[in-house]
């Protein structure tokens, strides 16, 4: 595998972080630029780290990871999608002005379960990884392929965040529903692939 291809399979992987920066960014308009760089910092890290523990565990618990990966994915993605959904029906019937100015909850705690829930496939790339490895066709070392891996996910994250900011200003209060839409839709298609 080249560096190119590593570039493109980061930019791959990155993707549901791509879309659930962009949603956190569309419900939160308000999020300072630390925060920013938090979230992608967040989904970065993630796709950085589970690469290298699937690479670790890789014989021992292939199979296990590739058949459980994509239900863990959707269920987690569908819980966090449902539950701003149902929150925001809620608030919209209890007649709140604007839904984006209240107080964001979840914080942190949130944070974690959304880098999970997108990082969980680059667990079974570790996998391949090895496998890669051991052919000889790896381009890079598994550290650096996660470095890369990593890095292009904080860069397409933080473009994300940013570009669902000014999104989610323009659509308001409509921004929270289609975020938990994105959330549940990313999770099915997650499950859908692995059929």
């Amino acid at each position: 595998m080249s560096v190119f291809e590593i570039i493109l399979l980061g930019a791959a992987l990155a993707m549901d972080a791509f879309a659930v920066g962009m949603t956190d960014g569309m419900t939160e308009t308000d999020m300072k630029f630390g925060k920013v760089l938090e979230t992608a910092g967040a989904f970065g890290l993630f796709q950085f780290f589970m690469p290298l523990l699937g690479y670790c565990v890789g014989g021992v618990f292939a199979g296990i990871v590739a058949e459980v990966a994509p239900t863990l994915s959707f269920l987690i993605l569908a819980f966090l999608g449902g539950k701003m959904i149902v929150e925001c029906v809620r608030e919209s019937r209890g007649g709140h002005v604007a839904l984006l100015k209240r107080e964001k909850r979840g914080g942190a705690l949130k944070l974690f379960v959304q880098a999970i829930a997108t990082s969980i496939d680059a667990l079974a790339v570790g996998i391949t990884l090895l496998a890669l490895e051991g052919s000889g066709t790896l381009a890079l070392s598994p550290l650096y392929c996660a470095l890369v891996i990593g890095a292009v996910t904080f860069v397409l994250s933080l473009a994300a965040v940013l570009i669902g900011k000014k999104a989610g200003a323009m659509i308001a209060d409509k921004a929270e529903i289609l975020g938990g839409v994105v959330l549940v839709f990313i999770g099915l298609k997650i499950l859908m692939e692995s059929v």
